[in-house]
């Protein structure tokens, strides 16, 4: 009887990790081989990669997982229902393509994208769910909606400021969450971030502009992130902060997301749709 029962236990989606052998990569395959509601179907790597032909989990120092590292993500995503990526904005084109094709869900955490990018992206979304969010993690999501709201309740009188940290390799700037809540910001003023943007400061840079959304980005040794948006007045000061220790809190959130989007039709969503918020 626990045979049959077995065989007719629907089978768990199956995820495609590219970039495998990068350190969010890696703790995306533990979390995958230790999750009792996804499986790891395939690790993708760039062609000429010495990981390629070899069993994941002993590429990464552990025991076999059962998976061989590729580059040919055609045959891959093709065996798939999600991919989770967190690469580089060419790459994570390119995936977008075969996802769709897979009608595969794409859950989408690399950042710096280009207007180019995002239209291709949107294009994809129209056949296959996208997730995609600058960061996947429950308390950065709530800090957005904190932006939004505190940038809602209070006068143009208020400079908002956003400065962010990472670890030394991070070679975008600012970060996508840095950008979610400066766009937040300027929702909540009923503007566009376009329209409001003051970037990194240098020189003879004359007096802020009213109403400007500022950025300072901080790049040095290992820091996961951390983010502060300073609402500043005369006389007072509000700051919003979030500070992450591990990046396993974005991979958690990339498989929330990737189980989250199964019965989801074509579109693009973000972490605040998987998340409820």
């Amino acid at each position: 009887m626990s045979d049959f029962q077995n065989s007719t236990q629907p089978q768990r989606p199956g995820v495609v990790v590219t970039g495998a052998s990068g350190r969010m990569g890696q703790m995306l395959i533990r979390l995958l081989l230790d999750s009792p509601d996804l499986r790891l179907v395939g690790a993708l790597e760039r062609t000429g990669h010495d990981w390629i032909g070899r069993d994941v989990g002993q590429a990464m120092g552990g025991a076999p997982a059962g998976v061989v590292v590729s580059h040919d993500a055609v045959a891959a995503i093709a065996q798939a229902q999600a991919v989770i990526d967190f690469t580089a904005p060419a790459a994570t084109v390119a995936f977008a393509e075969l996802t769709a094709q897979a009608r595969a869900v794409h859950v989408i955490g690399t950042t710096g994208f280009e207007p180019a990018h995002l239209d291709a992206l949107r294009a994809a979304a129209r056949h296959a769910p996208i997730i995609r969010a600058g960061n996947m993690s429950l308390g950065v999501n709530l800090l957005v909606g904190l932006t939004r709201k505190v940038a809602a309740a209070l006068g143009t009188d208020w400079d908002i400021e956003v400065v962010e940290a990472h670890h030394r390799h991070k070679v975008d700037a600012p970060s996508g969450t840095a950008l979610m809540l400066g766009e937040a910001a300027a929702e909540g003023r009923g503007a566009s971030l376009d329209d409001l943007r003051t970037p990194a400061r240098e020189g003879i840079t004359g007096a802020r502009a009213p109403g400007s959304i500022g950025f300072a980005a901080i790049r040095g040794g290992d820091v996961v992130g951390e983010h502060d948006v300073i609402f500043a007045a005369e006389g007072e000061r509000i700051v919003l902060r979030h500070l992450a220790t591990d990046r396993a809190i974005f991979a958690r959130g990339a498989l929330r997301a990737a189980l989250w989007g199964q019965d989801k039709g074509p579109g693009e969503y973000d972490m605040h749709d998987v998340l409820g918020l």
